[in-house]
């Protein structure tokens, strides 16, 4: 997919960006640069009152100027290279007014006020050079006019130190500028993905709306099946062209992404294929004409296949600050099963269990060999459904309509899936509730 941005967009993104970093210079000086005459009033007090109407002075003068600029839609460079130099002006005249034995002091508070601009500034760094040098000029002059101790003096006191604060933090706003422009570029590009994603929806969408009734005829077959059709196939063609989609454009970009953000997108290749093989299967009408769904049956181990499921939705678990305890085996239990069909099972069990848990519960996933038996079991701490609504679940693929709105149905279309993909691969899905809340058990025959 090829999106393009053009110049008016680009520099009207920047300006917006440019603004936001430009407001949190602006305001944060306003309401901090008064406090520090609390230094003032510790190592100056001799000069207190005349340097707290300074700084007030200084920020009124600032907030007169930023809503000027505002109003009149001026350059934001301007505005804080102005702002910058008020704030210069009085931090280089109070430099050389207060005693040496507190010169330290002030050198750093000047240090901070300009690295404070150069980690926040979004400019080319030639501004901040600038800047820099306006305040060494400023420094040279106040001394020659106010300060009566030497220049070596001075410096040995917090004058050296200054310098090199300010001389390395200049290379702050060229990085910082490189890496906001990328960010406004991607957040462009994101931005213009989603509207062709949203154009491209809607034409998946009349498609869909006319195989749907091109697959009226498949009525006609197993009611089991053909529900288990029509909700897989609502649930996953639909999203699935806009997963990958998404996901390739995300790859095309990859030399952007940090290693872990590489194997996210990985995960979600993997599980997009997956998402694909199930789809292909189930939308394949010779197959599904015939007496049994046919499987991709292989050999794989049963507690790995777990173990991804498991480690897929920690993050989600997490989200609602549900804990997911890992009691899986470590050894291999190798079973023979379509392995994108039984890794769906042990999925729809167990995202079923955190999207109806409360929050700050425990679940358990635990597997083990029982009697030749490869088990899988889910213990929820979360709210008990009853003998009345687990009487339901097994019946044909259907959907609660009579619970009360005052408890969540736990009995969505996940756990009929799971059932019946299971039963269809020669095992068993069961279920109990109580007190404790709810337990899940589904059983494969182990490969010797």
């Amino acid at each position: 997919m090829f999106i393009q941005i053009t110049k008016e967009e680009f520099a009207r993104e920047i300006s917006k960006k440019a603004w936001y970093q430009t407001n949190n210079i602006i305001w944060s000086t306003i309401f901090l640069y008064p406090l520090f005459s609390i230094v003032d009033y510790i190592y100056a007090n001799d000069l207190f009152y005349q340097f707290l109407i300074v700084r007030f002075t200084t920020v009124f003068v600032i907030y007169i100027l930023y809503n000027f600029f505002q109003s009149k839609k001026y350059n934001y460079r301007a505005l804080l290279h102005i702002a910058l130099f008020i704030l210069s002006t009085t931090a280089a005249l109070l430099c050389n007014m207060v005693p040496i034995e507190s010169l330290n002091v002030y050198f750093l508070l000047y240090a901070i006020i300009i690295l404070f601009f150069n980690l926040q500034v979004f400019w080319e760094s030639f501004n901040s050079v600038i800047q820099v040098l306006i305040a060494m000029l400023l420094l040279a002059i106040f001394f020659n006019i106010f300060n009566e101790y030497s220049l070596d003096l001075v410096i040995s006191n917090g004058g050296q130190f200054f310098f090199i604060v300010v001389f390395v933090s200049c290379l702050i706003p060229h990085a910082r500028h490189k890496v906001l422009t990328r960010e406004v570029r991607s957040q462009i590009l994101i931005a213009k993905s989603n509207e062709q994603l949203k154009e491209q929806n809607r034409d998946i969408n009349e498609k869909n709306n006319i195989i749907d009734m091109q697959y009226e005829q498949l009525r006609k077959l197993d009611e089991q099946k053909n529900s288990f059709i029509n909700i897989a196939g609502h649930d996953l063609k639909n999203l699935i062209g806009s997963i990958i989609m998404s996901n390739n454009m995300v790859k095309e970009e990859d030399y952007r992404l940090s290693s872990d953000q590489k194997e996210y997108v990985g995960y979600i290749t993997e599980s997009a294929e997956k998402m694909q093989y199930m789809l292909n299967k189930l939308m394949d009408v010779k197959e599904i004409s015939s007496p049994e769904m046919k499987f991709n049956m292989e050999i794989f181990d049963a507690n790995a296949e777990v173990q991804y499921v498991f480690k897929g939705l920690v993050e989600t678990a997490h989200m609602k600050n549900i804990h997911l305890v890992d009691n899986i085996l470590k050894l291999p239990l190798n079973v023979k099963l379509d392995r994108v069909f039984a890794g769906q099972v042990f999925q729809n069990l167990l995202s079923n269990a955190i999207k109806f848990s409360q929050t700050n519960n425990n679940i358990k996933v635990v597997t083990s060999l029982q009697r030749q038996k490869f088990v899988f079991e889910i213990i929820d701490e979360g709210i008990a459904i009853g003998q009345e609504e687990l009487d339901m679940m097994f019946n044909k693929l259907r959907t609660l309509n009579d619970v009360s709105d005052s408890k969540e149905s736990r009995l969505g279309l996940g756990l009929s899936i799971a059932k019946l993909m299971a039963q269809e691969m020669g095992g068993d899905v069961t279920y109990r509730s109580d007190d404790n809340g709810n337990y899940f058990r589904v059983e494969f025959s182990v490969i010797n």
